[in-house]
């Protein structure tokens, strides 16, 4: 969380006081302003708001029509949800290497792709971009769906165009570690009016068909689903932070650059970027060559006062630690574990815990200085004055 205060406070008052903050209302109809507002800012035809990103993810899976049989590609490094959005819909998710962004590596890609392959999944890990232009081509010449995974790149763009808008899906969190936040939440955008309506239906399907004129000019036939719907209360401190979000970036933004140009040069190295200035701005990613070096670094800091991040250690971001993937008990129930499902039978579920060693070697030699918008050119000349030091020592 970067910026909250009374705005929000006196926003969750007047949905409370209006009495009637249930979703479907004729009164504030906070989560609708606030879909309209997201869909006015990023240019989707249309938006959903839910309770996370992962319900957002599997939503756009559904609305896809993925399922048993089918194969969607995400990146070794991205938080445990991405994957687990694929087997919740009953498909195996097919790891792949990262490039030297952190994000999907087109290359690996390639290498991945199968006649079961239905999606490819980038992550905006950090805020990164990933490489769109690679990704939109692979995707006309292979014919494969393009679900994009925003959810840490709330505002985030790609060259002039908003991360989540450039696939076929997007899917954003709003919980309390992301760009704005309503403690928890997510939404999901899309163009595709298919993909559109099927979400609709999966996300709410105990009621949507019961409270107001949702299903107003929806074709999609009802079919059972689950409940991501969220309250008044959430679209409430969503708009707020909605306002606050040009100022969040423009303060990560301005303060990643600054400290760029203080930190980096010489033996420090800035990682490559798609898009630097699309990046989010929150996270300043230092490269080194080799792991001992980088954990050198780190440590010296540490003992001058500067915690930085080493991503390797960022637990179930990383795909070895992936428990219920890597051991694949992808359900409770055997009979619903995609894992055992027969149409799954022979696609790529091998999983070993060497087999990206590219994304292990980079997470290992890359640091994170996490930036705040709040640090002011004294603190960030103190900042990068121990991080120089650090290096040279």
């Amino acid at each position: 969380m970067y910026r909250i205060g009374q705005e929000e406070i006196d926003a969750v008052g007047r949905a409370i006081m209006s009495r009637d903050f249930f979703k479907i209302n004729g009164s504030g109809r906070e989560v609708y302003n606030f879909e309209e507002e997201w869909k006015q800012l990023t240019g989707a035809k249309y938006a959903l708001t839910m309770t996370s990103g992962f319900a957002a993810l599997s939503s756009a899976l559904i609305g896809m029509g993925i399922g048993p049989g089918d194969e969607v590609i995400v990146p070794a490094y991205t938080y445990i949800a991405s994957a687990l959005a694929v087997t919740a819909v009953g498909a195996i998710p097919v790891i792949a290497e990262v490039d030297d962004t952190l994000t999907l590596d087109p290359a690996d890609i390639e290498k991945k792709l199968s006649k079961h392959t239905k999606a490819v999944m980038p992550v905006y890990i950090q805020g990164f971009p990933a490489d769109l232009d690679a990704l939109t081509a692979m995707a006309k010449k292979y014919g494969f769906r393009i679900i994009e995974d925003s959810c840490q790149a709330d505002g985030g763009m790609y060259h002039g165009k908003y991360l989540g808008t450039i696939g076929d899906a997007g899917a954003y969190s709003f919980n309390y570690f992301k760009v704005i936040t309503s403690g928890e939440g997510g939404a999901l955008v899309t163009n595709d009016r298919t993909i559109f309506e099927r979400a609709l239906i999966y996300h709410d399907a105990s009621a949507v068909a019961f409270f107001g004129d949702q299903l107003s000019g929806i074709d999609q036939p009802l079919f059972g689903g689950t409940e991501f719907r969220v309250s008044d209360l959430t679209g409430a401190i969503l708009r707020e932070q909605l306002k606050r979000m040009p100022g969040i970036l423009a303060a990560l933004r301005k303060n990643r650059t600054r400290l760029t140009e203080l930190i980096c040069g010489g033996k420090l190295k800035k990682a490559p970027s798609h898009d630097i200035d699309g990046d989010c701005g929150t996270t300043l990613p230092l490269r080194f060559d080799t792991a001992e070096e980088c954990r050198a670094f780190q440590n010296k800091c540490a003992e001058a006062g500067i915690g930085l991040t080493v991503p390797i250690d960022t637990g179930k971001h990383i795909y070895t630690n992936w428990t219920q993937i890597m051991e694949k008990r992808g359900a409770l129930h055997p009979a619903m574990d995609p894992f055992l499902m027969k149409e799954n039978r022979g696609l790529q579920h091998d999983y070993k815990p060497d087999m990206c060693p590219r994304t292990l070697d980079l997470l290992s030699r890359t640091a994170y200085l996490l930036i705040s918008p709040e640090w002011d050119e004294a603190e960030m000349v103190r900042i990068a004055e121990i991080m120089r030091r650090s290096n040279n020592g």
